[in-house]
């Protein structure tokens, strides 16, 4: 792997069989941090940035909608931001293991004030036939707050950790530990959530890619909000249910798993890398 960096704006790394950008980490350009283009091992790029209907999905994301009220999703109101404190640091541990760990500070509209300090690791390992990402954030409250979210009817519920997808991509399914997996999950709990489905570009081609959620995150099994055809979304929905307070200087800390993958994923392939992934220490 290659990996460069241009500061204040992108942290780019690159395979070095081909040259190819295997993910891109902008932390500057936008109101919040994204990761996109987002491709498996075979180079397919899985992710969308920036659909015409929803310009403030990008990828792979981490927010919530509201914070005391202030929304921090969506960008066509006064929205709040997230902004780099600091140069992210990046660090290596092995061949090809590239880790970056970024401080920013949730911001309000108008005010301008931090309403929550983020520190935010993310740790990536490139694999044969899967990428793996660890993502791990710990979010202390700057004064007491209310993450919450748009209640679900129809669609809602969303927020934290999110991955939108390419339209090419036709997503055969979406895939729970449990045996009946809905067409498009809606605050259905589970340990992992996985999407896979066939690739434009020749016969045969297809990905995927399963979140993985950690027992020592709270509400665990996390509820999962996800949608399919043009809207292909993935989502971590801790706050489906209900929204979450945090007292003035308490912290939030989740940590999960990306796996994106060539081919099409069974339960049994997603139960052991879930297995794997809380065996391991923190």
């Amino acid at each position: 792997m290659r990996v460069t960096h241009d500061v204040g704006k992108a942290i780019t790394v690159r395979r070095d069989r081909n040259g190819e950008t295997a993910w891109e980490l902008d932390y500057g350009s936008k109101p919040k941090p994204f990761i996109h283009p987002l491709r498996t091992p075979a180079g397919h790029c899985l992710s969308l940035a920036e659909p015409y209907d929803h310009l403030w999905h990008r990828g792979l994301w981490f927010a919530y909608k509201f914070v005391n009220g202030d929304n921090f999703w969506e960008e066509n109101v006064d929205h709040g931001v997230q902004r780099a404190t600091s140069v992210p640091e990046i660090s290596h541990q092995g061949d090809d293991q590239v880790s970056i760990r970024m401080n920013l500070a949730w911001k309000q509209p108008g005010t301008g004030d931090t309403v929550l300090a983020e520190d935010r690791s993310i740790s990536y390992s490139p694999g044969e036939s899967v990428d793996m990402f660890n993502w791990v954030t710990s979010l202390t409250a700057q004064r007491d707050v209310v993450l919450d979210r748009t209640p679900y009817t129809t669609w809602g519920g969303y927020g934290g950790l999110s991955f939108r997808g390419s339209r090419s991509w036709a997503v055969e399914r979406y895939l729970l530990p449990e045996a009946a997996t809905p067409d498009r999950p809606a605050g259905q709990r589970g340990a992992w959530c996985d999407l896979s489905g066939k690739l434009d570009g020749g016969a045969n081609l297809s990905g995927g890619i399963a979140m993985l959620d950690h027992p020592e995150n709270i509400r665990y099994p996390t509820p999962w909000y996800a949608g399919g055809g043009s809207g292909t979304f993935i989502n971590a929905a801790l706050l489906f249910h209900e929204p979450l307070s945090l007292a003035a200087g308490e912290k939030l800390r989740l940590r999960y798993r990306v796996l994106v993958h060539d081919g099409v994923w069974d339960r049994a392939r997603v139960d052991a890398e879930h297995a794997q992934f809380i065996s391991e220490s923190a």
